[in-house]
């Protein structure tokens, strides 16, 4: 017999296939020749780490490399985000980083603002474990914050 959450938990166990599958199968990992944008990122508190490389024409984010370590949430996380941004506009861009950051906290999205995420809707779970919350968001910030410093200097 079918209990009324049945449809949370089938929802649980998709974004957690979502987030397995790209931990263990981590998208745009090759390196970018000559990109416009070559950064660092780490959290010294837990050890995640990653290289982020993009080449940026007209505006928009034409290729991305993605490579590093860390935990699930951090490798899955980094994934569906170069997975997103490629071909978007750096104000699109923008504008999702926005979206994972209210997504994180909790806060209610539209189902337009939803359907810019995409799979990376799957992420809402880390929620329920705050500490983790950094851990999700540690490429997209460091890719928001080099794309502003990129377009401040063009």
């Amino acid at each position: 017999m079918t209990g009324g959450m049945s449809g949370l938990s089938d929802m649980d166990d998709l974004y957690e296939a979502i987030i397995l599958d790209h931990y263990r199968s981590p998208r745009n990992t090759a390196p970018v020749e000559e990109p416009d944008i070559d950064l660092d990122v780490n959290n010294p508190f837990c050890g995640d780490e990653f290289h982020i490389q993009l080449k940026v024409d007209d505006d928009a984010v034409s290729q991305v490399g993605i490579t590093g370590r860390g935990c699930a949430i951090s490798q899955a996380s980094a994934s569906l985000l170069a997975e997103l941004v490629k071909g978007k506009s750096t104000d699109d861009v923008h504008t999702a980083v926005d979206l994972i950051r209210r997504l994180l906290k909790g806060e209610e999205l539209t189902d337009e603002e939803a359907d810019v995420l995409g799979d990376i809707e799957a992420l809402a779970g880390v929620r329920k474990f705050p500490v983790r919350i950094k851990c999700a968001l540690l490429s997209w910030i460091g890719l928001d914050d080099a794309l502003k410093e990129f377009s401040s200097t063009k």
